[in-house]
Formats: C-alpha cells, sequence, structure tokens
C-alpha cells in the first residue's frame, strides 16, 4: 500500500516544464513554461530578486501582510542575456539562471559560484482536502550547508536535518523539538561555503519547511495553499542577509525607554492591595523595576476592557499611584470577546458586523477564559479601527502605558484543534478568503489594531505593545515573548536559543517568561535565568500562580542579592542597550546575533547555540546547568576582555571558564566603548549628566555608537536625536577616540568619565580638542560634546 501511494503521489505531482519563451518587462522578467506555468522573476534591489509562480497563467492578487507598506518595492533596472540552455537575468550583485529544461533557478554571485539552486525546484499538486494546489519548492542542500531562522522554533540554531510546521498553536508547556509553536515566520538563513543568503516564502497558509530531514541532499518548503512567491535575498554576510529582510519587512518604533527595564508579571496580581505590596516590597528590596503587569483577574468576569471593581475599585487612582513610584501598568487583552447581551463590547461589535462567521454565516464561538465568545476578524480595517478605539479608556483616561496581547493564535479551548475550524470566512482587507490563509495572520493583525489603537491614545508618548502570535513583519508593530514555558534548566537552554533565532529573524524585541511561567524555579535557577534575562530586549518575569510565588525576594536573602545584583547590571547597560535598538530600527541590525553572525568564516561558529552577541560588542554566554562552577564555550576572532574582572583573552578557541552564580560568561570586543548609566531604581528616577564610557583598549581600530533621544516621544523621526560614533584607534604608546555627531537632539549628558581598561601603558596625560587635561584615578573626565581625545 505503501509503495502504491507513492507512485499515485508521483503521477499528481506537476512541473513547469519546457521554457516556451519569456518576455522583459520593467518591473520584472517573465517565462513560460510548457505546461501553462508562468515565472516571474521581481529584481527589487540589487541584492533581492522576488520569484513567483503562476500555475495556469493567473496570478493571485499581490497582497501580503508581511511587507512593510510604509515601503515602495519598485524593480530595480536589471539585464537580460541568453544562450542556448540558460536564461539569465542580472543585478549588479546577483545572477539569476532560468535552465531552458524545465524553468529551475540557480542564482549566482558575481564570481560564478551558485549561492542557491533548485533540485526538484517548483511543483505542484492538488489539494484534495480543500481544492486549489499544494505548491512546493526543493532546492539543493550542500555537504555542510547550514541553516538558521524561522523564528521560535525549539531546536538548535543550525536547522539541518529538522522540518518545521508554520501553524500558529497554543503549545502550553512545550519542549524542546515541540513544533509548531506560537510564531510563523516563514524566513531562513542558508550558509552556503561561508556564503549567506535568505530566503522569505511569502505565503501565510499551513506552511512547512524541511532541512535535509527527508533527503539529506535537499532543501525544501511548501505550503497548502496560495502562490508560489518568495523572496531571494543575497548576502554574502549573514548579518547584511538580516538587514535586508528587515527593510523588506520593516523595523519597530523605537521603544519608550522605560520598556528596556526590568517588568515583573503574573498570573494573576489581584486584588489592587496585592499589587501595591508588590510594588512597595520592590522598592524596599532596591530592585530596579519599570513595570508591573495585571493579566485577566483585574477585569469583570474576563471581559477585555472591562475592571472588576471589587479587586480594583479605583484603577486610575492605583496607576497613577504606581506611576508616582516610578512604576508602570501594563494590561492584558485577548482577542475572544464574551457573549452577553449586556456586554456593551459585544453588542457593539455584533450590530457593527466585526466578528468572524463561518462560511454558512453563523457566527464563530469558541470558549476561552470568559466562557463563549465570539472573535474580531482583525482582517477588517473598519474592525481594527474599532478595536483600536476600545483602548481609549484604558490608555487615554486611566493612564495604562502599554498593552499584551495574549491567545491571539488564535487560540480555543475544549476543541481538538486548539484554533478556528478552517470554514471560517475572513474579509482579508476586502477579498474573502478562509481561515486556511488567515490564521497565521491573525495575531499579527491583532497586534496591528492595538498598536495603532494604544499610539493613537497615548498623547504622542510611545508605548508597549506585546503578542504571543504573528507572522513575518509582526515586529513592525509589537513585541513578543515565548511563550508559556516551564521552570526547569532546558527551557533556560530554549530561552537562550529561542531568543537568539528570534532576534535574527527580524523580531528582536523579545525574551522569555524568567524562572520560567509552568512550575517554580529554585534560587538557582532563577538566578541564572535573570543572568541570561538581562540581556534579551524585553527582560520581564511572569509565572503562573497556581505554581507559586516567583517574585526576587521569594527564594531567600543570597538570591535576593544576586537577582538585584544582575538587574542593577541591566541599567548600568541601558544605554548600550538602546543604542543598540536603534541600530535594530534605523538599520534593520538584530540586537542579539549567534556568533555565526559575526564570523561565518570560521567553522567553529557554525554550529553553536550558546554564545551569542548582544549589539556590536558584548559577547554572552549564559549557564544552562545546574550546580555548575565552570563552562566550556567559544571566543570567536578578535581580543576579549572578561567583563567582571577585565582579564584579556584572545579569540578562536575553546576556554574553560568560571562560572560562580554571580556572575555570567560576559565579553568586551577589544577597542570598544560602552557606555554606563548609575543604577536607578527606575528609569528617569532622576535626570542623568554624567556617563561613564568603558575604554576597552586594543591595538586596532574599533568604532562604537552612543545613541541617545528624549526615551519618549517621536520626535527622533524628524532627526531629533543624537547619535555619536566613536573611533577607537590605539597603538602601544597611546589611544586616539574622534567622535563626531548625527542629529538634532541636544543631550543632558554635560560629562563622559572614561574609565580606560588594559592599557598597555600608564596614562600620564590626555589631550581633548588640543587642551590638556590630568587624569584622575586612572579616570578621565572629558565633555560629552569632544571631537578628539588622545591619551598617552
Amino acid at each position: 500500500m505503501i509503495e502504491k501511494k507513492t507512485i499515485y503521489y508521483e503521477e499528481r505531482e506537476a512541473h513547469p516544464g519546457k521554457f516556451t519563451g519569456y518576455e522583459a518587462k520593467s518591473e520584472y522578467l517573465e517565462c513560460r513554461g510548457e505546461q501553462g506555468c508562468i515565472l516571474r522573476l521581481y529584481p527589487i534591489s540589487e541584492e533581492i530578486v522576488r520569484v513567483r509562480y503562476s500555475i495556469r497563467g493567473q496570478f493571485q492578487r499581490d497582497f501580503s501582510y508581511g511587507l512593510d507598506d510604509k515601503k515602495n518595492f519598485d524593480s530595480i533596472v536589471y539585464s537580460v542575456s541568453e544562450d542556448d540552455m540558460y536564461l539569465c537575468m542580472s543585478t549588479a550583485a546577483i545572477d539569476v539562471k532560468i535552465d531552458k529544461s524545465d524553468l529551475k533557478l540557480r542564482f549566482l554571485n558575481k564570481d560564478g559560484f551558485v549561492i542557491n539552486a533548485d533540485e526538484k525546484g517548483f511543483h505542484w499538486e492538488a489539494n484534495t482536502n480543500y481544492g486549489g494546489h499544494i505548491v512546493q519548492m526543493t532546492k539543493t542542500a550542500t555537504v555542510g550547508e547550514a541553516y538558521y531562522g524561522l523564528g521560535d522554533k525549539t531546536v538548535e540554531l543550525n536547522m539541518r536535518g529538522h522540518r518545521f510546521q508554520n501553524w500558529g498553536t497554543d503549545n502550553y508547556g512545550y519542549q524542546k523539538g515541540s513544533d509548531p509553536l506560537y510564531k510563523n515566520i516563514p524566513f531562513y538563513y542558508g550558509l552556503r561555503n561561508g556564503i549567506g543568503y535568505g530566503i522569505f516564502f511569502d505565503n501565510s497558509f499551513e506552511a512547512f519547511f524541511d532541512f535535509g530531514k527527508e533527503r539529506s541532499e535537499v532543501t525544501s518548503f511548501w505550503a497548502q495553499g496560495g502562490e508560489m512567491n518568495y523572496y531571494f535575498i543575497a548576502g554574502p554576510e549573514l548579518l547584511k542577509v538580516a538587514e535586508r529582510y528587515a527593510w523588506l519587512t520593516g523595523t519597530p518604533d523605537l521603544p519608550p525607554f522605560w520598556s528596556l527595564g526590568f517588568q515583573q508579571c503574573k498570573w494573576s496580581y489581584y486584588p489592587e492591595s496585592r499589587v501595591r505590596e508588590i510594588a512597595e516590597t520592590m522598592r524596599s528590596h532596591k530592585i530596579p523595576c519599570d513595570a508591573i503587569y495585571l493579566d485577566i483577574d483585574y477585569m469583570d468576569g474576563f471581559r477585555c476592557f472591562t475592571w472588576d471593581k471589587e479587586k480594583f475599585p479605583e484603577p486610575k487612582k492605583m496607576i497613577d499611584d504606581l506611576s508616582d513610584m516610578g512604576f508602570k501598568t501594563m494590561v492584558i487583552i485577548d482577542p475572544g470577546i464574551k457573549v452577553d447581551e449586556d456586554y456593551p463590547i459585544f453588542t457593539e461589535g455584533l450590530e457593527k458586523g466585526y466578528f468572524c462567521k463561518l462560511a454558512e454565516g453563523e457566527y464563530i464561538e469558541g470558549k476561552v477564559w470568559p466562557g463563549d465568545c465570539y472573535f474580531p476578524d482583525f482582517t477588517n480595517p473598519d474592525a481594527r479601527e474599532w478595536w483600536a478605539g476600545l483602548y481609549k479608556e484604558l490608555i487615554e483616561e486611566l493612564g495604562v502605558a502599554g498593552v499584551w496581547n495574549d491567545m491571539n493564535e488564535p487560540a480555543l479551548f475544549e476543541v481538538p484543534s486548539k484554533t478556528f475550524p478552517p470554514n471560517v470566512m475572513h474579509h482579508y482587507e476586502g477579498k474573502t478568503t478562509s481561515h486556511r490563509e488567515v490564521h497565521n495572520v491573525y495575531g499579527m493583525q491583532m497586534a496591528r489594531a492595538t498598536y495603532e489603537g494604544v499610539k493613537r491614545h497615548s498623547n504622542g508618548d510611545r508605548a508597549l505593545i506585546i503578542t504571543r502570535s504573528g507572522y513575518a513583519g509582526m515586529q513592525r508593530y509589537s513585541s513578543v515573548w515565548t511563550g508559556d514555558n516551564i521552570a526547569n534548566w532546558e527551557h533556560l537552554w530554549l530561552a537562550d536559543v529561542q531568543a537568539q533565532r528570534l532576534s535574527i529573524s527580524g523580531v528582536s524585541f523579545c525574551g522569555s517568561d524568567i524562572g520560567g511561567f509552568i512550575g517554580q524555579p529554585n534560587g538557582e535557577l532563577m538566578t541564572r535565568w535573570i543572568a541570561l534575562g538581562i540581556f534579551h530586549p524585553f527582560c520581564r518575569v511572569h509565572s503562573s500562580g497556581d505554581h507559586g510565588d516567583q517574585e526576587p525576594w521569594v527564594f531567600g536573602q543570597e538570591y535576593t542579592d544576586l537577582f538585584r545584583r544582575f538587574v542593577e547590571l541591566r541599567y548600568e547597560l541601558l544605554p548600550y542597550i538602546y543604542t543598540a535598538f536603534a541600530q535594530y530600527h534605523f538599520e534593520g541590525t538584530p540586537m542579539m546575533r549567534p556568533i555565526v553572525f559575526y564570523d561565518q568564516s570560521d567553522m567553529e561558529t557554525i554550529s553553536r547555540d550558546h554564545e551569542f552577541l548582544m549589539g556590536d560588542h558584548l559577547l554572552v554566554c549564559p549557564v544552562t546547568q545546574m550546580n555548575s562552577e565552570a563552562r566550556f564555550m567559544y571566543l570567536p576572532r578578535g581580543t576579549w576582555y572578561y567583563y567582571f574582572d577585565n582579564k584579556k583573552l584572545e579569540g578562536q578557541q575553546s576556554i574553560k571558564i568560571a562560572t560562580p552564580i554571580d556572575e555570567i560568561p560576559l565579553f568586551v570586543k577589544a577597542g570598544a566603548i560602552i557606555p554606563h548609566y548609575p543604577v536607578q531604581q527606575y528609569t528617569g528616577e532622576s535626570e542623568i549628566k554624567e556617563v561613564t564610557l568603558k575604554v576597552y583598549y586594543g591595538n586596532t581600530t574599533e568604532t562604537s555608537e552612543y545613541y541617545e533621544d528624549d526615551h519618549t516621544s517621536y520626535a527622533y523621526e524628524n532627526g531629533d536625536y543624537r547619535k555619536s560614533c566613536i573611533e577607537f584607534s590605539g597603538t602601544v604608546n597611546d589611544v586616539t577616540l574622534t567622535q563626531s555627531i548625527e542629529g538634532t537632539y541636544q543631550t543632558k549628558i554635560q560629562a563622559y568619565v572614561l574609565d580606560c581598561i588594559g592599557f598597555p601603558f600608564e596614562i600620564k596625560e590626555a589631550v581633548v580638542d588640543g587642551i590638556s587635561i590630568t587624569p584622575i584615578d586612572g579616570k578621565i573626565s572629558i565633555p560629552s560634546n569632544f571631537k578628539t581625545l588622545v591619551i598617552k
């Protein structure tokens, strides 16, 4: 029987056939196959080519939620050449060769190296369950070729040998290898013989990716409907591929500065007296913290946009009082709207027709926290506009600082599929379609509506949005967390890997539930987790109240002190982290980078999972095993300083490093300049006028950036920011720092205090812009607007 099924499968599989002709238009190169298939190649930049197929000669509507709708992706000028075997499209960076015998593609760099090539190439078969077609692509996988990306997948960073499914799923208590999960990012990197590239398969139907699991020499991707529509992104540097993918799918606004501080959450803090107790205890323990969260129990019967007046009789006063203590208030909002004729939001949504319906016209009704619920159709712009307006009271009137969207895969209770049936119909921006096409974008479009509403009602201030589910491009609207994890050591490893993977998949503003959502960690695990969490852009403790308390002070004084020590380090490094976020916003550079993104020519980096760079110059390697006294790690190319004792080590070697529980393996690249703030209990507690710059000597040149703005408004969009580029140049006898400044923002920082580390000579003199100054205790104080500093 298996053999017959295999033969039947091969018989129904169709291919484009031989090349029959082409037409070179200004927007694309169109090639025709003998089976009626049409291939279009759109060169939208020198390094990016869009590849699109039509099976029967008619293309579907050209629409994508994944692409950045603020940009214009018009094609660039290209050239065409031809011989007996190939038709070739060329840009300044790449050549795309179309095989005339079968319409297979090869992508080559200008040295003639084949970066990526079709194996079977495009093929399709009938979708016998739903009609339409299953569209498929197979490509060659060379020996040693590595693959990265795809968002929150729970395996090693190099995905070679694995298969994955993209179908957003509420996977409570997932494990290593669990799939699918919450997020649906159909973008991956390939690294072939040191040459990097990317493929963004922009198709929101249920999709699959196979990286040599079925056949070791082949990688493939396919979807259960829609078009074969993907973007080939040339590097050769993996980091450049990341930035070009971000150019396609967008980057987030700069966040409010407070959102990079530490945040405390639980399911659930209630009543109001308990929330106040948490805030007061946090301050009494002097653990810096910027936000406290209210989970679903703040609502009246879990009805969104309501308050339980018994638990929270005066929400505005509570929020104002928390604000006076330096705490922002975050609230959760789910998509399920309780079926209740006395609930105005339900009746208004029903009256205006904003809820999702089945194909037969009946509303889709599902059970979630409030009981029976209807669900807004967030692919309807009118429904999004309505949803955005619902935030007025929470944000504008009560002073809530941000919103956390959960359960938006969408998740349902008491059904085997955990979600909507496939015959739910959606508006889809005017093109009615089924849930099969919308499922993977539903959470993203909810986050979009939330983002638009919160931004509208925040009086010009930036706000924090968080989503559990989403599609490629979700980063334009929201940060993310990794979902319902578990308080164990495996999940600490997963937190490291998932955050790195999300970061290189376009979603840098990410983090895990520190300590684990399910279960309760002991003091050692909690300490190791916060030591990692302070290097994740989104830094939040969250847990389920069913499993006990998880505040920083519940594990005993020793661990409270350790927790405080790491959070204080986070607050010292906030200007560096914010600068990394600015690079992400403006350039699309991932904030967290696996070390293969630092040196892809080094074979040792290709399959490393633990080590990553936060920003340009900090190398982090978490401790993910219990009772650890030491661990092995790899130092990549360059010279590195251990952060806690300034010991200098050379890279391109494996080292064994001691792992005392009050430290995390943290290294700084030689030549780097790392800005440090004084510790505050919350961001903006007092005005900072002096910043410490830790300057790490190297006999080299290195550029460091330090980005500033007002931390609150959108004035930076009009150039009101300050980007300081400081070039370090070191010799055995002196060091020169040269600063250039971009932007119009007038910094409040009056002075830099330089802490000079690893200098091979005794510092006797410093000359800043021609004026000699005397170092004091080895430290040098200079004006923040200096141009040139020479240290001798």
